[in-house]
């Protein structure tokens, strides 16, 4: 195996892992309330988490932001500026916890404006709303922690993070709701506790593996307006981007809702196929975050050519794979998901839409990497903006001929804008990225 490849799967395989403990926090909630006799236990905690997903979900600049720019520092060798970047993601991120918890009350009325659960489930959701609120500085100070450690080609600890905070919350939960006695509130307590052990850990971790950068650490330029102008500009891009693709998820999943418990039943089984595709494709997008950052902090063309080209390859190889696991197995994998014959039976007239994600979606995920590890955000917000766009577009233009059909019809062309976009703006971020370097009497070639 070559080197590049190599360092691609160094940095994909942990992060591919880290990705798919994700959802275990929130499953691992519902599958202990699940035995506790009462239905509205699922339903509040199913609530309680959506509200987080979506909270932490438009929080996730402080990751995607800090990676790219800690990826260029670690290129440049600039000790000072990386541990400056550590704790300057780190105090943002206690600072917007900070505001979270303060706004808390506003936050949860706002929430349940859009959702109507019944008074006991919106009682119940609300206890778990307010103990878990009190994790955000630690998940939004892990955010920051995470995109450091990828920014510095290390996607292992955050992998190690990732078990870590999984097994402390089915154990903390457990001990709570079956020793202790306590329903939704033990399973909120678990998760606040698991946050904090992940977030502890985090931070002995660097202490322990990148505690003699701290030797570099200077309180001078720590919040210097420059400096604190261009971490905003590529955190306000990306949280920009980020909300154009909740709003397009959060109305996939309505328009389903609005055709019936049958069409939103095969939606979210279909979109089981595009989830775990995700976090496969993330694993070798946060790849390309370190080390398209890491090439172009150190101002290594020929490096950033050849990492872009081996990520492409991998992103192709990737998407061929789970097309033909997809086309194979499709049936047998919704059969895995749900035993509801009538769902299975109207799920295969739209499984070719699903089957057609892979290919038609690989390149958004590796230019997102790509974009990333170059701070060209802006170039990923005019091409969210633009897919997102589309989107509505075609779904109202052709809805009342097409059904769900449009609805499938334009999340695939929303993911195909992203990477022809993409790809079309590639050329002006390679030369924002890479500028030519002046022509000198001594250097007549420019070389």
């Amino acid at each position: 195996m070559k080197g590049i490849d190599k360092h691609i799967l160094n940095i994909a395989l942990p992060s591919i892992v880290s990705n798919i403990t994700v959802p275990l926090l929130g499953l691992v909630d519902v599958t202990i309330v699940g035995h506790l006799g009462n239905a509205a236990y699922i339903g509040a905690i199913a609530v309680g988490s959506m509200l987080f997903n979506i909270i932490y979900w438009l929080f996730a600049f402080l990751r995607m932001g800090t990676s790219g720019m800690t990826a260029q520092l670690y290129g440049k060798h600039s000790s000072v500026d990386i541990v400056q970047m550590a704790v300057r993601s780190i105090g943002i991120g206690m600072a917007a916890a900070f505001v979270l918890i303060v706004l808390q009350v506003p936050i949860r009325e706002m929430a349940f404006l859009f959702i109507h659960p019944t008074e006991e489930i919106k009682e119940l959701a609300q206890t778990y709303f307010h103990i878990c609120i009190w994790g955000a500085p630690a998940m939004l100070g892990l955010y920051g922690l995470t995109g450091w450690y990828i920014g510095m080609q290390d996607s292992r600890i955050p992998m190690a993070i990732a078990i870590t905070q999984n097994l402390v919350n089915i154990a903390a939960s457990l001990c709570l709701v079956y020793v202790g006695g306590l329903k939704v509130e033990g399973v909120a307590l678990g998760t606040l506790i698991a946050q904090y052990a992940g977030f502890l850990m985090g931070i002995g971790l660097w202490i322990r593996h990148y505690g003699h950068l701290w030797k570099h650490f200077r309180k001078e330029g720590l919040w210097r307006q420059e400096t604190m102008r261009h971490f905003f500009q590529v955190n306000r891009d990306i949280f920009l981007r980020t909300l154009c693709l909740v709003a397009v998820t959060l109305f996939f999943t309505a328009a389903g809702a609005e055709q019936g418990e049958i069409i939103l039943a095969v939606n979210t089984l279909l979109m089981q196929l595009f989830t775990l595709y995700s976090y496969i494709m993330d694993g070798f997008a946060y790849a390309g975050e370190a080390l398209i950052g890491k090439h172009v902090g150190a101002c290594d063309y020929p490096a950033y050519s050849r990492t872009r080209k081996h990520l492409f390859a991998w992103g192709g190889v990737m998407a061929g794979l789970f097309t033909v696991a997809y086309a194979i197995g499709g049936d047998t994998f919704l059969g895995l998901l749900t035993d509801e014959l009538r769902v299975i039976d109207a799920a295969r007239s739209y499984l070719g839409w699903a089957l057609a994600i892979p290919m038609v979606g690989m390149a958004a995920f590796i230019w997102d990497g790509i974009y990333i590890g170059a701070t060209n955000t802006r170039g990923m917000l005019q091409s969210m903006a633009a897919a997102s766009a589309c989107f509505f577009l075609l779904y109202y233009g052709l809805y009342h001929a097409w059904g769900n059909h449009a609805l499938w019809l334009a999340f695939l062309s929303y993911l195909g804008v992203r990477g022809i976009m993409q790809t079309f703006l590639s050329r002006h971020m390679t030369r924002q990225s890479f500028p030519p370097r002046p022509v000198t009497p001594s250097d007549p070639t420019g070389n």
